[in-house]
């Protein structure tokens, strides 16, 4: 009786693990060699994560402080400063398990104050970068890279740091100065 039921209920639970996505929390079998991280406030940077994601097959993870940033842009804007002026740190929310796995890493986040926030700091002092091809993709707000790719050569001397791609993506930024304008006028 047991194994008839254990024969019964073998094919769903292979069908249930095939259809578990495919993402840094899962186990698949089989080596996976691409990992999308990626930071994203707004969305923009997120976009382009998910689009590497299914044109690399690849893995994705989305990078996350364990505090939350504040939902105001200028909160946001301050606290980042801070932040980077004292050279904190944010704890984050979940790390990469089974890096050694991954040989290819596209790094995704947007410029603060000209350069990395310090949630990326967090993330790649965490991991041993060593022998692994890195691929930035930066998101900005007109102002270019800033120190960024200094930042990331800094924090991971053993990767192959490939050149980034970025693009301006300053939505909210204008939002705000266009609705303070049509405000005082």
């Amino acid at each position: 009786m047991l194994r008839r039921h254990f024969l019964q209920t073998l094919p769903l639970v292979a069908a249930a693990v095939s259809s578990v996505p495919k993402d840094a929390s899962s186990q698949a079998a089989g080596p996976t060699t691409t990992l999308v991280a990626y930071f994203s406030r707004t969305g923009n940077t997120r976009v382009i994560a998910n689009q590497i994601h299914r044109a690399k097959d690849a893995v994705l993870f989305e990078i996350n402080p364990a505090v939350a940033y504040p939902e105001d842009y200028e909160e946001t804007v301050a606290q980042a400063s801070r932040e980077t002026a004292t050279g904190y740190l944010p704890t984050l929310a979940a790390s990469v398990p089974d890096t050694w796995r991954y040989g290819v890493i596209y790094l995704g986040f947007p410029i603060w104050g000209m350069t990395a926030p310090p949630v990326i700091r967090s993330f790649v002092q965490a991991l041993d970068l060593s022998g692994k091809a890195l691929y930035p993709f930066i998101t900005h707000g007109g102002y270019g890279l800033g120190n960024s790719i200094d930042v990331l050569n800094s924090l991971a001397p053993g990767s192959e740091l490939k050149p980034a791609f970025s693009m301006e993506a300053d939505q909210e930024r204008r939002t705000l100065e266009q609705v303070r304008g049509w405000l005082r006028g």
